[in-house]
Order: structure tokens, then C-alpha cells, then sequence
């Protein structure tokens, strides 16, 4: 388990070289802008932009236990996000349960059913995994789109009914501190994650799977655990969709490009890190967002190509994504400083 032993040297070297307390500071700074940001910027457009921005955050966050954690590159993970969406709707509308108890219900049963997913695909290793996954979604879709109960391919609408009651607004405000405190709650999990043997065990099963196993570590169970709990966490994700936008349907809640996106948002930011997700979610958003004012429908499209052109940049040269950027970049300056030091004593 060789990188999983030289990481802390690389963090050790970090911290010493002074960047650790500008880096906290950084972030306490960064994340007290964002929390009064809706206070100076009062236009809609801006703040959904911003939004958007939290809600791919979280899914990448939530993405990054399983992928980045685990290793295990689950590629179906919008099957969960529209269950997600599809289940506290359907709570909602057709049975008339609160959004507060339906929203978490949908978390539970997405998390019920990737431990029967896991059971089947975690036999499966590397691609294969990957594959049985995006079938799962696919067959989740399908479902979908033929069920009359759920609208089938129409979807749903959710019912005008404002207020915190209803988690439902007609302004953007709420949305976005509703985006932010869930990301911050999915931040919170991964960071007691990282910290926890949990987290250990799931870097080794990712690093050395066979050399955790001969220690005794459960691969099965682990893996299972991560999954299912990166699923609640989307699923959460996919029902704040449905009441930000008040209306679903298979081809908005369970397209396969989501799953795509969530597994780009922490790769791109750098997989297994707290703020990987956040970097490359803000990236994609950009581009995403930037594409579609530039090129409106007739562009429709090109942010998929830019983000295979992404893929195939970092794959060949920042496998460790932006956050490794900074850290090779900021642990060079930390060599370079120690070597003019030493020259200046010697």
C-alpha cells in the first residue's frame, strides 16, 4: 500500500511548509462569502447560476465516497438520483406526505436498493463494474418511463403550495441555502468519513483490495456500506431537484449523462478530496452554463464534447485532478524553498 502510506508525508510537508492555517483561512473566507452572497447579489440569474453550481457540488461529493474513497467507479448513480426525485413526488402528490419526512423516505429506499444493487455488481471488478451499473440505471429508467403511476415519460408536476412547509418558493433565495446546507451536510459525512478507520479501510480496499483482505478487512461490507451511503446522499440531491424545478420526468431525473457528470465533477477536482468536488463542479457549471449562452440550442451538445476533452486531459496529464495540481505545485515551491534554505546555512 505504498500511496496509501506516502500520503500523510505529502500532507505532513504540506502543513509545514506554512500553507495549512492560509488554506483553512482560505476556506473559512470562502465559505462566509458564499453564506451572505444572495445578500449582495440579488439577481436570479446569478443566483441560480450559483445554485447550480452547489447542487453538482454535492452530487460529486456524494459521488466521491464510493468513486473516490472506494474506488469503485459507479457510473449508475442517477438511478438513485431519480429515485430520489421520483419517490418524495410521489409521496408528495399522490399520498400528501410532508416534503421534510418524504425527502429522507427517498434517501432510505435509494440506499435499500443499491445494498441489492452492490450484493450483485461488487462481484464484478474495474469495468465490468462500471458497465453493470449503467445498466442498472438504464433498467431504472425504462421502469420509469412506462410506469402510469409516476407519468410515465409526461412526468410529474409538483403542486404551487410555497413555503418552508412545502419547500417550495418562488423566489431563488431559499433554493440556494437549501442547495448550500445540503452540500455542507454531505461535506460533513465525507469529512468524518476521511477520518474515520472507515475511511482507511476504504483507501486500502482501493489501493491494495488484496492486501486489505489478507489483514482481515470485509471488502464486501465496506464497499456495500460506502455505496449505500453515497446513494442517500444522491437521492437527496435528485429531490431538491424536483422541488427546485417542480416538475420531473425520466429524461431530466435519470439521463445516463448525469451519471457522467457526477463522476467528472470529482474526477476533475480531483477524486478522494473534500474540495475536488467543489473545484470541478464550479469548472463544469461554467462551461456547461457558458455553452448554452453562447451557442443557445443550436449548440446543443458541445458541453458532452468538452467533457470528453476533459476526461482525456486529465487521464493523460493531472490523473490526480486540480486539487494534486496545487499540492504537487505548492509541495515544489516547499522543496525549492527547503533547498535554498539549506544552501543559505550550509
Amino acid at each position: 500500500m505504498n500511496q496509501l502510506n506516502q500520503q500523510p508525508v505529502v500532507s505532513a510537508s504540506y502543513g509545514s511548509a506554512g500553507y495549512k492555517w492560509p488554506t483553512r483561512l482560505f476556506f473559512v473566507v470562502l465559505l462566509a462569502v458564499v453564506i451572505f452572497f444572495p445578500f449582495f447579489e440579488k439577481s436570479p440569474s446569478h443566483q441560480n447560476f450559483v445554485i447550480l453550481v452547489l447542487m453538482a457540488a454535492q452530487l460529486g461529493v456524494a459521488w466521491n465516497i464510493i468513486g473516490g474513497y472506494a474506488g469503485q467507479i459507479s457510473l449508475g448513480q442517477v438511478a438513485f438520483y431519480g429515485l430520489g426525485a421520483y419517490t418524495s413526488t410521489l409521496l408528495f402528490t399522490k399520498f400528501g406526505i410532508n416534503p421534510w419526512f418524504a425527502i429522507p423516505i427517498g434517501g432510505l429506499l435509494a440506499a435499500c436498493i443499491s445494498l441489492a444493487v452492490g450484493w450483485s455488481c461488487f462481484r464484478l471488478k474495474g469495468h465490468y463494474f462500471a458497465m453493470a451499473t449503467i445498466a442498472v440505471a438504464e433498467i431504472i429508467q425504462i421502469v420509469f418511463t412506462n410506469w402510469d403511476f409516476a407519468g410515465g415519460a409526461v412526468g410529474l408536476n409538483l403542486p404551487m403550495e410555497g413555503g418552508w412547509k412545502f419547500l417550495i418558493f418562488a423566489d431563488k433565495e431559499p433554493y440556494y441555502y437549501l442547495a448550500l446546507g445540503l452540500l455542507l451536510l454531505t461535506l460533513g459525512v465525507n469529512y468524518a468519513i476521511e477520518k474515520s478507520y472507515f475511511g482507511y479501510y476504504l483507501r486500502a480496499i482501493k489501493d491494495e483490495p488484496d492486501a486489505a483482505q489478507s489483514l482481515g478487512v470485509n471488502l464486501s461490507l465496506y464497499k456495500q456500506i460506502a455505496f449505500a451511503i453515497s446513494s442517500f446522499f444522491t437521492a437527496l440531491g435528485g429531490s431538491l431537484y424536483a422541488h427546485k424545478e417542480l416538475y420531473i420526468d425520466p429524461g431530466s431525473v435519470l439521463h445516463t449523462g448525469l451519471s457522467i457528470k457526477m463522476a467528472l465533477v470529482s474526477i476533475l477536482g480531483g477524486v478522494g478530496t473534500l474540495s475536488g468536488p467543489v473545484i470541478g463542479a464550479a469548472v463544469l457549471t461554467f462551461i456547461e452554463e457558458g455553452t448554452r449562452m453562447l451557442f443557445g440550442g443550436s449548440g446543443k451538445g458541445t458541453d458532452l464534447v468538452i467533457y470528453a476533452a476533459l476526461i482525456v486531459v486529465i487521464a493523460v496529464y493531472y490523473p490526480a485532478g486540480v486539487v494534486g495540481w496545487i499540492r504537487g505545485y505548492l509541495s515544489r515551491r516547499t522543496a525549492i524553498r527547503q533547498m535554498r534554505l539549506e544552501g543559505r546555512s550550509a
